[in-house]
């Protein structure tokens, strides 16, 4: 299958509130490879790697995130696949 790439912004009240944490977990529950790192503006990066089925899975849930944040919208751009051996959080 397909491995590609999405780079995913979310917007919202989304830092200190366990939204890194609770992504890396749905990410690695899924099998997919990537990062979700805070960004100066408030908002959180993720890119996200592997088979679209299991990544369009993660987008939706990021769509609601943990139950501690509020998600205003995503911004949602296609990656160049990038071979990563783990989903982490920076």
């Amino acid at each position: 299958m397909l491995q590609e790439g999405n780079q995913i912004i979310v917007h919202g009240r989304v830092q200190m509130v366990g939204f890194r944490y609770a992504t890396v977990q749905q990410a690695r529950q899924l099998g997919l490879t990537g990062h979700a790192i805070n960004l100066n503006n408030g908002d959180v990066e993720v890119q996200v790697f592997g088979d679209k089925i299991n990544r369009d899975k993660l987008i939706l849930w990021l769509r609601e995130g943990p139950d501690s944040a509020q998600v205003d919208a995503l911004e949602i751009s296609a990656l160049e696949y990038r071979a990563l051996i783990d989903f982490t959080q920076g």
